[in-house]
């Protein structure tokens, strides 16, 4: 078990909209720096802020499969397919971008947070596929209680209804002060956790952490628990896991 820890002072910044929108990224584009490279197909995790709304104007992607998840606010979204979408905090927009789409997002709340995911997918399939969008609603993802005092929700992974073609779980874990969540990725994946509130620690079998909101933590399974204890504010964190190697990864970084 590997787990490390990686300062806000590790993470990557960015602006857009002439800076109403800012940015902090555990992973980034190549030479903007960043906590790492890359994680298997995991390429790229910008966490946005528009304290009082914001615009990326019309911009055009390709093959990569990009999730927005918005933790606070309201955020617009239009693309060249025809859609208009609208999606609030808890719910999320998926673009497969395969064959090509351009889009724009408009942060519609004060403040407007989200997070923009980034999966490279097996690109000589999916270039050849037409782009695809879809909304998820918050009350759409699933969410259980494995402990006293933590709640998951799945936002991607088998029991999530969002479609993507990258083999990836996410999780938003919720803990009260002092619970405990457990979390085992097998030898082969990793984990990638982004710290949104709160305090805490995780212990994986010699290896202890202490983390703090805005601290990314990253883990190399070998199939024992790790377990996330929430500190004396609680917590809320976010877990992306996926396997460390893809045998089609083109964009190395």
């Amino acid at each position: 078990m590997k787990l490390k820890l990686h300062p806000k002072s590790a993470l990557a910044k960015g602006a857009f909209d002439g800076g109403s929108i800012t940015e902090i990224k555990p992973i980034a584009f190549p030479g903007e720096g960043g906590a790492i490279k890359r994680l298997g197909p995991l390429f790229y995790w910008a966490w946005a802020t528009a304290p009082n709304g914001g615009v990326i104007g019309l911009h055009p992607h390709r093959g990569f499969e990009i999730m927005s998840y918005v933790l606070d606010g309201e955020l617009g979204h239009y693309d060249t397919l025809g859609t208009k979408s609208r999606v609030g905090a808890g719910g999320a927009q998926v673009m497969r971008t395969a064959s090509g789409v351009s889009h724009e997002e408009h942060m519609l709340g004060s403040p407007t947070v989200f997070y923009q995911i980034w999966f490279e997918p097996d690109m000589r399939k999916a270039l050849q596929e037409p782009a695809a969008y879809q909304e998820v609603r918050h009350g759409d993802f699933p969410e259980t209680e494995p402990a006293e005092g933590v709640r998951v929700k799945e936002v991607l992974g088998a029991g999530s209804p969002v479609d993507i073609t990258v083999d990836a779980g996410m999780w938003e874990v919720t803990l009260q002060p002092g619970a405990v969540w457990e979390y085992a990725p097998v030898e082969g994946r990793g984990g990638a956790v982004l710290v949104a509130r709160g305090n805490g620690s995780a212990r994986g079998g010699e290896e202890a952490i202490a983390w703090k909101a805005e601290e990314f933590v990253e883990i190399h399974g070998d199939g024992s628990p790790v377990a996330f204890t929430g500190g004396g504010q609680g917590a809320v964190i976010h877990v992306v896991e996926v396997p460390l190697e893809v045998p089609w990864a083109l964009y190395e970084k």
